[in-house]
């Protein structure tokens, strides 16, 4: 699958979906699919507690996803001279509900 390079510790995706709660599963995949819907230019970095997605290889990253109990924490950066916005999403929630916040990211981050 394009964009799932993992820099550091090398631990794949499948490897660290084993550690999500299984009922965080599904939303947490579809924070990942709708992040890789953005752009080819999307990459993966899959961290001991978290998953990271920048643009492009210059690892430039616009959201950093961690898993929770009930939902995810997610970081959203736009670019290194604004604070980043944190975003507690409940398991119950839709990705949908914050694509917005996510594209802007990803569109601003460089």
């Amino acid at each position: 699958m394009e964009g799932m390079i993992s820099f550091g510790n090398k631990r794949s995706y499948d490897d660290f979906k084993k550690q999500i709660p299984p009922q965080v599963l599904p939303l947490f995949d579809s924070i990942r699919e709708f992040c890789f819907s953005l752009g080819e230019n999307v990459v993966e970095d899959v961290r001991m507690h978290r998953v990271v997605f920048c643009k492009s290889m210059t690892f430039r990253w616009f959201i950093d996803v961690e898993p929770q109990k009930d939902g995810a924490v997610i970081k959203i950066q736009k670019n290194r001279k604004e604070p980043i916005e944190i975003i507690q999403i409940n398991k119950s929630q839709q990705i949908s509900e914050f694509g917005n916040f996510i594209k802007e990211a990803y569109e601003q981050v460089h």
